[in-house]
């Protein structure tokens, strides 16, 4: 059976949402850009932009509001791939050399794409579903890197500056997330957004987006992507809304779409010559990975792929294919996922994605050890695969080889210190390891960055009552909760 959401509080979460919509973009609702007080230029060094530093610890809080939605696809390889495609469009975009992006996919069916503080840019997996070519997902994610790079969310941000980090990143996920986050604390955090925004009443202008479509055009033709799957995208949008009686798509309400837009980008993406982009393997293996998260028994999910290869109903036999496998494997049939999985490693047996699979169908299988033998021999030729090393640590946990694992994920914090994944399974490695303290310590930066202040709280509490901690560690810790605590009290206050 294929999971379907329950709507949580539908007319208050449609009221909130368009009341903040109405107040932060005027042009989706009602068709024209509202009169707004005068906004700072771009190039007014008055100090009103947000500084560097202040869009970094924005951007931090903001992305702890997004995962404590709930909403965030927790799976290495999807992350992995969105990085990897956006970090190709910012190569070949104007944004400054260093400036860090992070790509992320949200687990929601609705049509939506946002760019958050500090380069956090956002898709639903319904729309990386709804995407017919690669070039339609690079499309969409190039508009969002334009945002950024031609500074249009910064006038949003200047609402913000007179809130706390915390207060601001709560309006900003928020609005971002529109009112998909369900439940009565994402309304309260959205009705505070509102408080604020009657005060800025901030907007973006259609000029805003034609700009983002023609740098984001621009972007697509420099990394050798097809320009016309942008305005291609846009008309197929604007058909669906009109040939049906369902709600406009988020994603038009929020990048709303005119027929003069969608001429212009159009003649825009024809004065670069036809460019016929291959879509890759990953990008067909992630909609597959998507396809199969939506089933909620992994039997229905082998049946369904079963009948798109039999049926040939398929734009990739080995992405089906490779679903396919990956059900099989939730379902713990074995042998069947065994047989089928020598398809793909046959044809493509150095491709991450099957690498891991092999592993995880040997962890399935109790193998744990011939699972990290299978990782080991494939990080020797690709050292900093990041779904490779963290299925390693899976297995190596799986293994008793603790000390090992926890070696393997400290290295690994150097270079992503902000993965709540890492320091839960930190926690997971110091407590069997026997270091109870440092374990709650890890579990508390686990918590702290998915969002849950409460709980990040509690587990510093519990490592100081340590009795054999010295001067030093105690007043780090203790450091740590009083940050912690004013951090809550400022949400509290915000919500």
């Amino acid at each position: 059976m294929i999971k379907r959401r329950r709507p949580a509080n539908r007319c208050n979460r449609w009221t909130a949402f368009f009341t903040v919509l109405a107040l932060l973009n005027p042009v989706a609702l009602y068709g024209e850009p509202a009169i707004t007080g005068q906004l700072p230029e771009m190039g007014d060094v008055s100090g009103n932009i947000i500084s560097p530093e202040q869009e970094r610890r924005l951007a931090q809080a903001f992305m702890r509001q997004i995962r404590a939605s709930g909403r965030l696809v927790d799976d290495p390889l999807i992350e992995d791939y969105l990085q990897r495609l956006g970090n190709t469009l910012v190569q070949h975009s104007s944004v400054p050399l260093g400036q860090q992006f992070n790509f992320f996919l949200l687990d929601d069916p609705s049509i939506n794409a946002f760019a958050g503080p500090g380069g956090s840019i956002g898709i639903h997996s319904g729309l990386l579903l709804t995407t017919r070519s690669e070039s339609e997902l690079a499309a969409v994610l190039a508009h969002e890197i334009a945002h950024v790079s031609q500074k249009h969310l910064q006038r949003t941000w200047q609402a913000t500056s007179d809130l706390s980090t915390p207060q601001a990143a709560l309006m900003l996920a928020a609005i971002l997330l529109g009112a998909t986050a369900g439940g009565d604390a994402g309304i309260a955090a959205m009705m505070g957004g509102q408080a604020a925004l009657i005060q800025q009443q901030i907007n973006f202008t259609r000029a805003n987006e034609k700009e983002a479509d023609r740098v984001g055009i621009a972007i697509l033709a420099d990394a050798d992507f097809e320009t016309r799957a942008m305005p291609s995208f846009f008309t197929r949008m604007g058909r669906a809304n009109r040939s049906s009686s369902v709600a406009l798509p988020e994603f038009l309400r929020t990048h709303p779409v005119t027929t003069n837009r969608i001429a212009d980008a159009l003649g825009r993406a024809e004065s670069f010559p036809y460019h016929q982009h291959l879509d890759s393997l990953d990008y067909y293996l992630t909609r597959a990975m998507l396809r199969k998260r939506a089933f909620d028994n992994p039997d229905d999910a082998v049946d369904h792929f079963r009948r798109l290869l039999k049926d040939h109903r398929y734009q990739s036999e080995t992405a089906t294919r490779y679903g396919l496998v990956l059900s099989l494997i939730d379902a713990r049939r074995i042998e069947e996922a065994r047989n089928q999985l020598r398809h793909l490693t046959d044809s493509n047996p150095d491709h991450t994605a099957f690498i891991v699979a092999r592993a995880r169908l040997e962890l399935a299988d109790n193998n744990p050890h011939q699972a990290s033998e299978i990782l080991r021999k494939a990080l020797l030729g690709h050292p900093l695969d990041y779904p490779l090393q963290i299925t390693l640590t899976e297995s190596l946990i799986s293994e008793h080889r603790d000390r090992e694992a926890r070696d393997l994920l400290i290295r690994m914090t150097r270079e992503r210190s902000d993965d709540a994944r890492l320091f839960k399974l930190l926690a997971l490695t110091e407590g069997r390891v026997g270091s109870p303290t440092t374990a709650h310590e890890y579990l508390a930066t686990h918590y702290d960055l998915a969002g849950d202040t409460a709980a990040a709280i509690q587990q510093l509490k519990i490592a100081l009552r340590d009795d054999g901690l010295d001067f030093y560690d105690r007043n780090r810790i203790e450091s740590k909760l009083n940050a912690l605590r004013d951090e809550q009290r400022t949400e509290a206050a915000w919500h």
